[in-house]
């Protein structure tokens, strides 16, 4: 069976509720492989809320439906305070990047308090932000950034992600709308274990089945580098 866009693998998946330091209840999932533990970890930071960004924007949700199986991944998902996916809505309201502080620690608290092993973030857009900003935990391996628009990151996030001297490896397309690969590589000089990925013909959203492909096989080369490149058929 060849992989396609709506293609959903075997794995064990349950809702999950996330609590956070500020008294929020956040909605989620958590997807793991169907008969074997997990090798490792994604906590998945959605983009932009206020521009439809949830738990379900399809890089995330594809990443759940295909990594557990394909590649011994567990993949968390959720959503930040505020926002609404079919899972359901989140406590609280949006607060441009700065309450969600909260609901990353609340979801690598989980991941800890569960035992899911050697957790990366992987943001996307909006969700790069808050890994760059509020990622820097001693649990987390390493970040995977989707589109970054540097925007609420600032260049004293990139120094302070820099002196927490785990990997950060930035996949940027090629018409971006926000920040493109040539200049992606000048921020991001301030950070020297920062690996920037540019992606020929690829825009923001990462539209296409092609480009989903990219996105998910360089997770994993990172991530699981044992299950890379990623079968496009099972």
């Amino acid at each position: 069976m060849d992989i396609r866009a709506s293609t959903v693998l075997a794995a064990r998946r349950e809702d999950i509720e996330l609590h956070t330091s500020d008294g929020l209840t956040l909605v989620g999932e958590l997807a793991l492989p169907e008969s074997r533990p997990p090798v490792a970890t994604l906590v998945c930071l959605h983009p932009l809320p206020t521009h439809g960004g949830m738990m379900d924007s399809h890089v995330l949700r594809k990443a759940s439906y295909r990594l557990p199986a394909l590649a011994d991944l567990a993949v968390l998902r959720f959503n930040t305070r505020g926002t609404t996916s079919e899972r359901g809505t989140s406590q609280g309201a949006f607060d441009e990047g700065e309450g969600e502080r909260w609901d990353v620690a609340a979801a690598l608290e989980y991941a800890d308090f569960d035992d899911l092993p050697r957790p990366w973030l992987v943001g996307w857009s909006f969700g790069t932000e808050l890994a760059l900003r509020w990622g820097r935990d001693p649990l987390v391996e390493g970040a995977i950034l989707l589109s970054p628009p540097l925007r609420r990151a600032t260049d004293a996030d990139l120094d302070a992600w820099a002196a927490f001297g785990r990997p950060l490896v930035a996949l940027v397309p090629e018409f971006d709308d926000y920040l493109r690969p040539e200049e992606a590589v000048r921020r991001f000089s301030r950070v020297p274990q920062a690996e920037i990925v540019g992606v020929e013909g690829a825009k923001h959203l990462w539209v296409g089945e092609p480009y989903v492909r990219i996105v998910l096989d360089e997770i994993v080369k990172r991530v699981n580098p044992a299950a890379a490149p990623l079968p496009t058929a099972v």
